[in-house]
């Protein structure tokens, strides 16, 4: 019979076992994600065999490969050998980081010996093995000439042995010595430290900030200064880039960081659609920008209504003199007027009577759009797509929303994405994909720094805390969540039916449960008519035709939510607890209605006035007042007692303790947005 040598089939454990160390994603094969600046926790479980004690700390790597002294982690539930510590990352690139466990004799020995020396057994030995393992620790302390700071410490443990060997003292007296704050400080820093066992090393990515955080704003760029008349009897006339530029500076007012447009090439006239996505369009309908490509160009082209690409350059720029970037959308499909369908009919599906299948996802139907087939010359259309992408790159992009990258081989975006991070580290892209779980997850592990979620059909506490809790806990490793009040193709019931209460409460909702958030043009005005009842199209859809709004009349009138969404926003930017995901806590709240959630963030430096924590308490029925007792988890809170909240909106103050009264009436304020001091 063959033997089977160790190893050759199951890894093997170190001396001590160190299992499950997360985050790890996809068993580790792919790196987890993080931010710079941003906190996570490491988890492990590690034991030993027999009764002695160990420690066990987890190692951070730079991409640099430097490293500290293993940071100390602590059991997570007594009994269940669980451990974890909360590690920063301070920069971008490729981290590392692996556990560590070692047997620790001096806690060993102290625990037997404050059992032992009380009751007068085996004193002397305990205490002479106690001075030869503190003899040990003082020798393992290095030695840099002229560092005063480690002398101290070997002179403080040689002390201790000198104490633990008088005979002159009793022997508490001499055991006392071993529990002295400055021994376990010295033992803290230079741990005596055997059978040291690691676990394989883990990769984290670190991303610029903006891959986490953000504030996004969408809209077309031809429906600004776009001309139509009301009778019909005149063509409308497109909006261009440059009257889309005077928009800008309204959108960074209200405190967004990304603008982010819709397809900007030229748009195909065969099967164009026209308003409300007849099949009929009339003269001077623009069509929809997703059907791309026209004897004017493709996707490295401009539409020549919008302008040119110094046009395009321009508007980048006014956008960054705002403080703001653009995300521009990638949508990897054709008209049957893009020069594609002429030089590369196989990157295209023929049907049997020699037809291009155009895109469907019953019932809905694209017959002004042809999908690509990866499958019959993938190196040829990677290629392609490559040099669109970095031309865009070249003139000034950053981001990219990619549409419907569900419908995509996830090999072909692995590949793009690694190359691009390879070169350009900064570009960021959002995957647009309102699919099953499994492909939503998987795009985002193969490199995707952002994922649109299920955000708009969770719509009651319940499920809105379920999904909330998954997306900050399970997935946080891998999956950053953009959570979108509306897009041009979603316009929930909840917002139809709800009024402008209910656009206020789901814009506290995105903006506060997660990091980044969007809203597409026209929420800020109310904008909630279907194409007809039980549709989540909008009537008129901006996706058509042209749809210019009189901002300077909402403005002058006071109509919408403008300034509400400009509070939310300053609120964002002034905290930085909410600026991160896996920092989500609930509260208890004793009616169904009512929301309650908070994020805390530690202060570095650390604050007289303590962590940054944000408490936010939602009614979530835009149509009538509720009242309930909301219970708080104090520690989540960094509190132990009575602490004031101050509301973000309104400037009011209050006492709160663990249990608080709290009524909310949507018509007047849908939301307390607290800030948490200690009360002093």
């Amino acid at each position: 019979m063959k033997r089977l040598a160790i190893g050759s089939v199951t890894r093997v454990i170190g001396r001590i076992p160190i299992l499950d160390v997360q985050p790890a994603v996809d068993c580790g094969s792919r790196p987890a994600k993080a931010v710079t600046g941003e906190t996570f926790e490491v988890t492990a479980t590690v034991f030993r065999d027999g009764h002695g004690l160990i420690g066990v700390g987890v190692v951070l790597r730079d991409p640099e490969r430097h490293s500290n002294p293993p940071l100390r982690m602590s059991e997570l539930a007594p009994g269940m050998d669980r451990y974890g510590a909360d590690v920063t990352v301070t920069g971008e690139g490729l981290w590392r980081f692996h556990v560590e466990a070692w047997s620790d004799p001096i806690a060993s020995w102290h625990h037997n010996a404050a059992i032992k020396i009380p009751a007068g057994q085996d004193v002397e030995l305990m205490l002479t093995e106690g001075a030869l393992l503190f003899e040990r620790a003082a020798r393992r302390i290095p030695q840099p000439p002229g560092a005063s700071r480690p002398a101290a410490a070997r002179a403080a443990l040689r002390a201790l042995v000198a104490r633990m060997r008088n005979r002159q003292l009793t022997p508490w007296e001499r055991f006392a010595g071993s529990e002295d704050p400055l021994i376990a400080a010295i033992l803290a820093q230079w741990p005596l430290r055997e059978l040291v066992t690691r676990s394989r090393s883990l990769t984290v990515q670190v991303d610029r900030e903006r891959a986490l955080y953000g504030s996004w704003y969408e809209f077309f760029p031809r429906s600004e200064g776009a001309q139509v008349d009301p009778t019909g009897h005149l063509p409308p006339v497109s909006g261009t880039l440059r009257t889309a530029a005077k928009r800008l500076d309204a959108i960074a007012a209200m405190g967004f960081d990304v603008v982010y447009l819709p397809p900007v090439h030229p748009i195909g006239s065969t099967f164009r659609k026209g308003r409300n996505n007849t099949l009929t369009p009339a003269d001077g309908d623009p069509g929809s920008p997703w059907a791309i490509g026209s004897p004017d160009g493709g996707h490295d082209a401009i539409h020549p209504d919008l302008g040119t690409f110094e046009d395009f350059d321009a508007f980048v720029t006014r956008t960054r003199e705002l403080g703001m970037e653009v995300a521009l959308d990638l949508a990897l499909q054709a008209s049957p007027d893009h020069p594609w369908v002429k030089e590369h009919p196989e990157w295209f599906t023929t049907r049997a009577d020699g037809s291009i299948a155009y895109a469907e996802n019953p019932p809905k139907k694209y017959q002004d759009i042809y999908p690509l087939n990866f499958d019959n010359d993938p190196e040829g259309i990677y290629a392609e797509v490559l040099r669109v992408v970095r031309l865009w790159m070249d003139h000034g992009v950053r981001i990219f929303r990619v549409d419907n990258p569900h419908t995509k081989p996830v090999r072909f975006w692995e590949r793009l994405l690694t190359e691009i991070r390879v070169s350009d580290p900064d570009v960021l892209f959002l995957a647009e994909a309102f699919t099953r779980p499994a492909m939503m997850r998987t795009l985002a592990k193969v490199g995707f720094h952002q994922s649109y979620t299920y955000f708009t059909w969770r719509n009651d506490v319940a499920e809105l805390t379920d999904y909330a809790l998954e997306l900050s806990g399970e997935t946080a490793p891998y999956m950053r969540p953009n959570f979108f009040t509306n897009t041009p193709d979603i316009l929930h019931a909840y917002l139809q039916h709800g009024g402008l209460a209910a656009f206020k409460i789901r814009a506290v909702l995105a903006a506060l449960l997660s990091p980044a958030w969007g809203i597409y043009s026209g929420y800020e005005l109310g904008e909630n008519v279907p194409v007809r009842p039980g549709s989540e199209e909008y009537l008129d859809s901006e996706k058509y035709q042209y749809r210019p709004r009189d901002w300077e009349g909402a403005a002058r009138y006071g109509y919408g939510i403008a300034d509400f969404i400009t509070e939310l926003n300053r609120i964002r930017r002034a905290h930085p607890a909410l600026h991160r995901l896996r920092n989500l806590r609930f509260h208890v709240v004793d009616q169904p209605e009512l929301m309650c959630f908070s994020k805390r963030a530690s202060s570095i430096p650390p604050s007289p006035e303590g962590d940054d924590t944000v408490l936010v308490v939602v009614n979530l029925d835009p149509r009538r007042a509720r009242e309930a007792t909301v219970w708080l988890d104090l520690p989540a809170l960094g509190v132990d007692r009575e602490f004031v909240v101050t509301d973000e909106l309104t400037g009011e103050s209050y006492l709160w303790g663990r249990a608080n009264y709290i009524r909310l009436d949507p018509a007047t304020r849908p939301a307390h947005i607290f800030t948490v001091t200690p009360y002093l």
